[in-house]
């Protein structure tokens, strides 16, 4: 009976991931991986930053999905520039796919690669995709305890989104107990709590993107 081994598979990954960097990097491009669970709200994040900029043209997005275009059809009328891969059942996109959704788009004036991954918080987090940054968004709904439940998400992410914070007058849960438990895993984490929908907080999360492209 032959013995399946994953590590080979991750190792694979981590060094296309690292190429992935490389080449993005010889173009004065960054790319941002953002994750989050189903429902947390990715799509409308990225959606209201890009409405907030006023050259969208730097920006392009990969769009991950198990199926459907539905996320991707959401950003189409900003006019920005959208690839579009389905997983087939995958949970999380890994670098070798992110290498032929480049292949696919034009990378001449960009400055950023916003990757919306695969909605999910075990999978996504072991698979890098040559991102300077990983963004990791949590809506307010999901309770307490995620940084404790899924650590590894938290401890490889550089930035905290606490999403959809305009729903907490009608929620049992403290956003200070999020806080405390994400940053007792990574202390370094910039946390942002705001709402997508409404625009609530969304300003200070836009001031510390703006600076971040202002260094590139």
């Amino acid at each position: 009976m032959k013995i399946k081994v994953v590590e080979p598979v991750l190792k694979a990954n981590r060094v296309m991931a690292e190429e992935i960097r490389r080449y993005l990097g010889s173009k004065g491009v960054k790319l941002i991986n953002i994750l989050g669970s189903p429902g947390a709200g990715k799509t409308q994040f990225i959606k209201r930053t890009l409405e907030q900029l006023e050259n969208k043209e730097i920006i392009g997005v990969i769009e991950g999905d198990i199926s459907t275009t539905f996320d991707a059809e959401e950003l189409v009328s900003l006019g920005v520039e959208i690839v579009q891969i389905n997983t087939k059942g995958a949970c999380h996109l890994d670098a070798r796919m992110i290498k032929q959704a480049l292949e696919q788009m034009r990378l001449d004036g960009k400055k950023v690669i916003f990757v919306e991954n695969v909605g999910n918080l075990v999978c996504p987090a072991e698979f890098p995709l040559g991102e300077d940054l990983r963004i990791l968004v949590l809506s307010l709904t999901e309770g307490l305890h995620k940084p404790l439940k899924y650590p590894l998400a938290f401890r490889t992410s550089q930035v905290l989104i606490l999403n959809k914070s305009d729903l907490l007058p009608h929620l049992d849960v403290n956003p200070s107990i999020i806080r405390e438990e994400a940053l007792s895993i990574n202390n370094q984490m910039r946390i942002f709590q705001l709402s997508s929908l409404t625009g609530e907080g969304f300003s200070n999360w836009m001031d510390y993107f703006q600076n971040y492209l202002s260094t590139l």
